[in-house]
């Protein structure tokens, strides 16, 4: 095959691969050949852009930078709904219907209310061309690139791809109108949110405050490749077009699943009201088992034409109503608070709690967060509490019950000592933790490293999990990471320990039997071909998450090269800001740290990135060294740096006399810029460099 013709087959295979994935709950391939086939067409595209497909799944992972979004006009205006919290006002609401109709038969599609961000996804001959926010309403921000993103929006539409659910009452592909815009709701599944703030918590960062800001964020940044990180979702559940595609709201629904769009299950058809309050009273507690927040139920006429016999207030559809949930919250004694001491010393009060149901599950802790939180709230110990759901998920404390108030509430001593350990507890200026210093001696410390290690997007060495490290660390067989590589069979064969199962209250046996430790030997030495950065994110280097290790790989290429950083020329690594260098430097000072990674290196384990293979484009720049700031409209960083190595240029680590440009972009860095022009460095613009480029 041509390269054309390549690109083409393997864009339509891994499309079909996502679609069997994301539709049909089927893996066809394992990952690893699905990764291989997506960098295979990645190069391919890199070498020829022109034969690049507009549905091309390379677009899943990012990596195109926006300086700005673009305002864009919706075609139909993104209204808001009319709320009610009472049965009352659906009553009304039914009656007003009923009235408007002159008594004609109606039906209801009643759909769950999802807590997330609204979208606007358009298609033109059954290819996403743009997605946007719902702004205002009239105009939102043209996220295209951000849409992308996510796995479970059709890039393109039709092209053979049947879903498991496909109704016969659903058009043919054929049937697709040439412009046609779909809506829904864009989130991050709480999973993925529960997993972000783990990995901000144990690298040290704030962690987010709820997913819906977390997505609204997120779906904000001006870099797509970071957005693909957070693995976002989205559900459709509106169907908009010039033409009269459908009769009623349910076919909608049912084509756009089988057109393979991820259209939530939980709809349901209500004949009457009383139907509508049933679903309304089956959710109330069921909805907690979803994959995201959800805060009310939105009601809507089925057909069409009844919805336009209908019509519109200024603000509203007179055709649909939006039922909101009461808040979930409830009230119970602080009994006690329990300190823990994460990984990178961090120490949170958890609030033990008389347990209470709440939102269908029996709630017996709830963060407090930090020092500050307890003082923000004026809480005491065995006071009565106010509890809910963060996001209605997370239990919170949200206040205190001051008429419930009695002599026997004390003050909260926040404790000065660490609770493991009994190390005088530190708090730098400016943050809300107190924190244990002592990283090498302190147990919960000491576990969290090793769980930190061993994790998939670090060493991903799996078989350890449940237990095993810390029956290790008790048994003297490991005391850092590094020991991991000297584990010997005979050291492992039989030993075992019981534990109990706080949150059930029962034992649980941990042993090493043959086959068990055949496969962490297994995966130990497996764990040695994994990549760079994912070694250098598997330290635990404070504030050094997965994608700053990427960047800082990217950029110094070695071990060698960012253990002797300065920091300076850490501070020339994109996004990395003072703090993080700063705590990159002391890390590797520390002469504990330098022994740890001297024994992985003598174990095995990749200390190098990947080379990246530089097509020469011209040699205008040859000679001439750069160094950027910013973002840019034209380029990815990554690109950037690309296009100034395939024409002969050199990429500097920081600003000094040798450099001979810096190129700047919108959001530039002051203390570059500031720096460059202390020692008349020139600068450029983006079009300055693009004007290079051009023998």
């Amino acid at each position: 095959m041509n390269p054309e013709e390549q690109i083409i087959d393997l864009t339509n295979r891994l499309n079909y691969y996502n679609f069997q994935y994301y539709q049909n709950s089927i893996s066809e391939v394992d990952d690893f050949t699905f990764d291989k086939l997506l960098t295979d067409l990645t190069a391919l595209e890199h070498q020829y852009p022109e034969f690049r497909q507009p549905d091309s799944p390379t677009a899943r992972v990012g990596g195109t930078i926006s300086k700005e979004f673009k305002t864009v006009y919706h075609r139909f205006p993104m209204l808001s709904l009319g709320n009610t919290y009472s049965e009352e006002d659906l009553i009304e609401f039914d009656k007003r219907v009923q009235k408007g109709l002159n008594g004609q038969a109606y039906e209801y599609i009643c759909e769950l209310k999802f807590d997330g961000v609204a979208l606007s996804l358009t298609y033109e001959n059954g290819v996403l061309v743009q997605g946007a926010t719902r702004g205002d309403g009239v105009r939102g921000d043209d996220i295209t690139n951000n849409i992308r993103t996510i796995r479970t929006v059709p890039l393109r539409i039709g092209g053979g791809h049947k879903s498991v659910h496909e109704s016969e009452s659903a058009p043919s592909v054929t049937a697709i109108p040439a412009l046609f815009e779909v809506r829904g709701e864009g989130f991050l599944p709480l999973a993925e949110f529960d997993r972000i703030n783990k990995e901000r918590e144990d690298i040290g960062e704030p962690l987010l405050a709820n997913p819906r800001n977390a997505a609204s964020g997120t779906f904000k940044q001006q870099d797509s490749g970071a957005v693909a990180k957070r693995r976002l979702d989205c559900y459709l559940y509106s169907f908009l077009s010039e033409t009269d595609v459908f009769q009623t709201h349910e076919e909608s629904l049912v084509a756009m699943n089988a057109w393979g769009f991820n259209v939530s299950p939980t709809w349901q058809k209500c004949t009457n009201i009383q139907e509508v309050m049933a679903y309304i009273n089956e959710w109330e507690t069921k909805r907690f088992d979803l994959p995201l927040g959800t805060d009310g139920i939105v009601i809507k006429v089925n057909r069409y034409d009844q919805q336009r016999d209908l019509g519109y207030t200024a603000k509203s559809p007179r055709w649909a109503i939006a039922f909101k949930y009461k808040a979930m919250a409830a009230s119970t004694a602080l009994n006690g608070i329990q300190y823990q001491v994460g990984r990178t010393g961090a120490v949170t009060p958890v609030a033990l709690l008389t347990p209470v149901l709440l939102a269908g599950t029996v709630v017996k802790r709830a963060s407090l967060h930090n020092a500050n939180e307890i003082e923000r709230l004026g809480v005491m110990m065995h006071d009565t509490v106010f509890v809910e759901k963060g996001g209605e998920i997370i239990p919170k404390i949200t206040g205190v019950d001051l008429n419930r108030r009695t002599d026997k509430s004390q003050p909260i001593i926040y404790p000065t000592t660490c609770p493991a350990c009994g190390t005088t507890l530190v708090r730098k200026e400016g943050e809300a933790h107190f924190y244990c210093p002592n990283e090498q001696g302190c147990p919960p410390q000491r576990q969290a490293r090793f769980e930190h290690f061993i994790q998939r997007r670090a060493m991903n060495i799996e078989s350890l999990g449940e237990g095993k490290i810390e029956l290790l660390i008790d048994r003297g067989l490991v005391q850092t990471p590094a020991d991991l590589y000297a584990l010997k069979a005979t050291d492992l064969l039989g030993i075992e320990k019981v534990f109990l199962v706080e949150e059930t209250g029962k034992k649980r046996v941990v042993s090493f039997r043959e086959k068990t430790v055949e496969n962490i030997l297994t995966a130990i030495e497996r764990s040695k071909a994994q990549p760079f950065p994912n070694v250098l994110f598997g330290l635990g280097i404070r504030y050094v998450g997965n994608t700053t290790a990427e960047k800082l790989v990217d950029y110094f290429g070695s071990m060698d090269a960012i253990m002797n950083a300065t920091p300076e020329q850490l501070l020339a690594v994109p996004d990395t800001g003072p703090r993080i260098a700063e705590s990159v430097v002391a890390w590797f000072e520390d002469a504990d740290n330098r022994e740890f990674v001297e024994r992985l290196r003598a174990a095995g384990l990749q200390f190098v990135g990947e080379k990246k293979v530089v097509e020469q484009e011209g040699d205008t720049l040859t000679g001439k060294t750069f160094l950027y700031t910013g973002t840019f409209a034209n380029f990815s960083r990554e690109e950037l740096e690309s296009r100034i190595e395939a024409n002969g240029g050199r990429l500097l680590s920081g600003i000094s006399k040798k450099l001979n440009y810096l190129i700047v972009g919108e959001n530039a860095g002051p203390s570059k810029v500031e720096k460059a022009k202390k020692l008349n460095v020139p600068m450029i613009g983006e079009d300055e460099f693009m004007a290079m480029l051009v023998v």
